[in-house]
C-alpha cells in the first residue's frame, strides 16, 4: 500500500487541473467559499434528496476550511481527488466531482461522485466534467475500473452515466444514508479499454 501510495505522488507531484474550452475541474481552495456558499445554499432543496443529510454546521466557513484540508490530504495520500467543476472563461462554480475510494494493488478502481447547482443543472456540464475525468483516470491515474452508484429513482444521474458509457451490474441494498434514510443504489461501471455489447470499442 505505501509503495503504491508514493508511485501516486511520484506521478502527481502538483494537483491536476483538467480543462477544455469550456470547463475547469481543480481541487478546492480556500478563496472559493463565498461561490461554494452560494450555489450549494441556493441549490439545498435540489440537493438534498440525494445527499447525506446536512450537518448544522454545514455551510459555514470554518466547515469549508476543513473540507479544504481533508480534500488536500485525501489527494496527496493517494485516496481522492476532489474537484471542484467551473466555467472556464470565469470561474463560475457550476458543481462538484469526486474521485473517491482509490484503490491500489489487485483493483485499481475508483469510485466517482458527483453534484450540481441547480441553476446549472440540465446543461451538458456534468457530461463534460466527466469527459475530463474519465480520461484522467484512465490515464494518470492509471485505473483500470470506474464505478459511480446512484439512487434508482435518480433518472438523470442513470442517463448521465450511461450517456457516458457506464454499463449497469446490479443493486446494492440499502448502500448508503441518503437524507437521513438508508437507500438502494444501482451500481454503474466503466473499464478501461472496455467494450460494448456489441463489440465495438466505448467511448
Amino acid at each position: 500500500m505505501t509503495r503504491s501510495v508514493f508511485r501516486f505522488l511520484s506521478r502527481q507531484p502538483e494537483p491536476p487541473e483538467l480543462t477544455s474550452e469550456r470547463h475547469l475541474l481543480r481541487l478546492p481552495r480556500y478563496r472559493d467559499f463565498d461561490q461554494w456558499h452560494e450555489i450549494r445554499r441556493d441549490s439545498r432543496a435540489f440537493l438534498q434528496p440525494w445527499e447525506p443529510s446536512w450537518r448544522s454546521d454545514e455551510l459555514t466557513e470554518r466547515s469549508y476550511r476543513q473540507r479544504v484540508i481533508r480534500n488536500e490530504q485525501e489527494f496527496h495520500s493517494g485516496l481522492a481527488v476532489p474537484f471542484l467543476l467551473f466555467s472556464r472563461d470565469d470561474e463560475t462554480l457550476i458543481g462538484g466531482l469526486t474521485i473517491g475510494l482509490i484503490r491500489r494493488g489487485a483493483a485499481q478502481s475508483c469510485m466517482i461522485g458527483y453534484w450540481m447547482g441547480e441553476r446549472h443543472a440540465g446543461k451538458g456540464h456534468m457530461f463534460a466534467a466527466l469527459q475530463l475525468a474519465i480520461p484522467y483516470i484512465f490515464g494518470p491515474l492509471e485505473l483500470h475500473r470506474i464505478e459511480a452508484a446512484c439512487i434508482p429513482d435518480n433518472v438523470s444521474s442513470i442517463r448521465l452515466l450511461e450517456k457516458s458509457g457506464f454499463e449497469r451490474e446490479g443493486l446494492l441494498r440499502e448502500y448508503l444514508k441518503i437524507n437521513g434514510q438508508w437507500r438502494d443504489h444501482m451500481l454503474f461501471s466503466k473499464i478501461r479499454d472496455q467494450k460494448t455489447r456489441n463489440g465495438k470499442a466505448a467511448s
